[in-house]
C-alpha cells in the first residue's frame, strides 16, 4: 500500500496531514515515510532470503540523511558509500564498518586512509592505479585491505545513459577480459586481500535481462578465477532495480522475480552475495511538497509556476525524467498544463502538456517518488536555499534537515581582506 493517502479529501504522509508540515516548515519541503523505507527494506529481505545471509548495503547516495540512514541500519541494511563523506554519514548513523562497502571510480587517498582506520567490508576497486594507491595508503597505516575488483561486463543496462555505468565506454570498473591478469598482479601489491569481484551496470533497470547477463559474466570469472588458485569469498552484484515513476508505463520487475533469479543463477557459487539497493529503498518513501505561486497563460497550455525548482528536483532536467504530480487536496477537475518553477533557466520544467489535478495559485501539490536522488543532488542555484526534509513516522513527524536562512549562507563566505580595504 502507499504510504501517501487521500483522507477526508487531503493528503497525507502515514497519519499526518501534508498541509500540517506545509504550514509549520513552508516549502518546498521533502517529506519522508519511514514505514515505506521499512517496507521495502524488509520485502527485499525477504525476497533474498533463500541467499543465505547476504549484505543488503543500502546505496547512500540516493538519500544520505542521518535520519534515513538511520532508519535503514535499524532495518539490518549496511551502506554502499562512495565518498569519504558518505563513509562519516553511515558511521554516525549505525551502521557497522563490517557492513560498509566503498565504491566509486575516484577514491582519495585520504578517504582509503579513513575507511581502513575506521574499518569496513571491502573497497571495490575500479581499476589498476586504484590498487597500486591502496596497497600504499593500507602500508602506511599497518593495515591490510579487502578488495574486489569491479569488472565491466559490456552489458547495456537499458536505462537513461546518463546513469549506465556498465557498458564497455563508461568509466567505471576494469574490462572483464582483463580481470584475470589484474587479480594476478595484485598478488604483488602489499597489504591487499583479495575478497572478490564486483559488477553493477546501472541504475533505473525496468528488465531483469541485463542484470542477469551480467551477473552470469561474474559468475564465468569466478570460475575462472578459482581454477586460478584464487580464494574467492564475495560477490557484489550491485542493485539498480529501478521503481515505477509513470503510473501508465510497465512496472519494474518485482524484488520476488528478482530474488528468485539470483538464487537460480548464483547456485553453488559458494560466496557472501552483496547487494547495493538505494532508488528501490527510498525512492517511493518522499514527496516533494510544492505550492502553485500563480498559473500564467501559455501558447499550448498554461503554466503552473510552483515554488519547488530545478534546484529542489533536478531529475527532470538532467534527464528528462518523469515524475508523478498531484494536488493535495483535490478541489475535483483536471486541467493540461506545463508545470515549471521559478528559476531562471528555461530548463526548470518538471513537466509538459501534463494532465493534472485542476489547481489555482496557493494550492498545495505533491511531485511523486522523490525519496531517491532529489535531495541528495540539490544546489543553491539562484542563490535558493536547500528544501528543508521531513520524516514521518506514524503520527510522528519531525525536521530532519531545516532550511537554512539567507543570512546562514551569507554567514558562509566572505570577502577578501583587500576588497574591503578598497570600500
Amino acid at each position: 500500500m502507499s504510504h501517501f493517502h487521500l483522507r477526508d479529501g487531503v493528503t497525507h504522509c502515514e497519519d499526518v496531514p501534508l498541509p500540517t508540515i506545509a504550514q509549520a516548515v513552508g516549502t518546498p519541503v521533502f517529506v519522508y515515510s519511514a514505514n515505506a523505507m521499512r517496507s521495502q527494506a524488509k520485502a527485499l529481505r525477504a525476497a533474498l532470503a533463500p541467499l543465505g545471509d547476504p549484505l543488503v548495503a543500502y546505496a547512500v547516495k540516493a538519500n544520505p540523511n542521518i535520519a534515513v540512514l538511520t532508519a535503514l541500519a535499524a532495518e539490518g541494511l549496511g551502506a554502499d558509500v562512495v565518498s569519504g563523506g558518505e563513509y562519516r554519514r553511515a558511521r554516525a548513523a549505525g551502521v557497522a564498518p563490517d557492513k560498509i562497502v566503498f565504491s566509486g571510480v575516484g577514491k582519495t587517498a585520504a578517504e582509503m586512509r579513513l575507511a581502513l582506520e575506521g574499518g569496513l567490508c571491502q573497497f571495490n576497486l575500479e581499476s589498476f592505479p586504484e590498487a597500486e594507491m591502496l596497497s600504499q595508503v593500507a602500508q602506511s597505516v599497518g593495515r591490510t585491505a579487502p578488495v574486489a575488483f569491479r569488472i565491466n561486463p559490456d552489458v547495456d543496462a537499458g536505462s537513461h545513459a546518463k546513469i549506465s555505468t556498465g557498458a564497455a565506454h563508461n568509466k567505471f570498473g576494469i574490462p572483464i577480459d582483463e580481470t584475470a591478469a589484474a587479480c594476478r598482479a595484485l598478488q604483488s601489491l602489499p597489504g591487499l586481500e583479495l575478497m572478490g569481484l564486483a559488477v553493477h551496470i546501472g541504475s533505473q533497470l525496468t528488465r531483469l535481462a541485463p542484470l542477469e547477463a551480467a551477473i552470469a559474466k561474474l559468475g564465468g570469472m569466478i570460475a575462472q578465477l578459482r581454477s586460478e588458485g584464487h580464494r574467492i569469498h564475495t560477490a557484489d552484484l550491485g542493485g539498480g532495480l529501478g521503481v515505477q515513476y509513470d503510473p501508465s508505463s510497465q512496472p519494474p520487475p518485482s524484488v520476488e522475480d528478482y530474488g528468485a533469479m539470483v538464487t537460480r543463477l548464483t547456485r553453488g557459487w559458494n560466496v557472501r552475495l552483496i547487494f547495493e539497493p538505494g532508488r528501490l529503498i527510498v525512492g517511493n518513501s518522499g514527496v516533494l511538497l510544492t505550492e502553485v505561486i500563480r498559473i500564467k497563460s501559455g501558447p499550448r497550455s498554461p503554466f503552473v509556476i510552483v515554488d519547488a525548482a530545478m534546484n529542489d528536483l533536478l531529475r527532470p532536467s538532467l534527464y528528462d525524467a518523469w515524475h508523478e504530480f498531484g494536488a493535495v487536496a483535490p478541489r475535483g477537475g483536471e486541467m493540461v498544463a506545463d508545470v515549471v518553477g521559478p528559476v531562471c533557466e528555461s530548463g526548470d520544467v518538471f513537466a509538459l502538456a501534463r494532465r493534472l489535478d485542476r489547481v489555482q495559485a496557493g494550492d498545495l501539490m505533491l511531485i511523486h517518488t522523490a525519496g531517491a536522488y532529489a535531495a541528495a543532488m540539490a544546489g543553491t542555484y539562484n542563490s535558493r536555499a536547500l528544501a528543508p526534509e521531513v520524516l514521518v513516522d506514524g503520527g510522528e513527524w519531525a525536521v530532519v534537515r531545516p532550511r537554512r536562512g539567507d543570512e546562514a549562507y551569507l554567514a558562509d563566505e566572505d570577502v577578501p581582506p583587500w576588497l574591503k580595504r578598497a570600500e
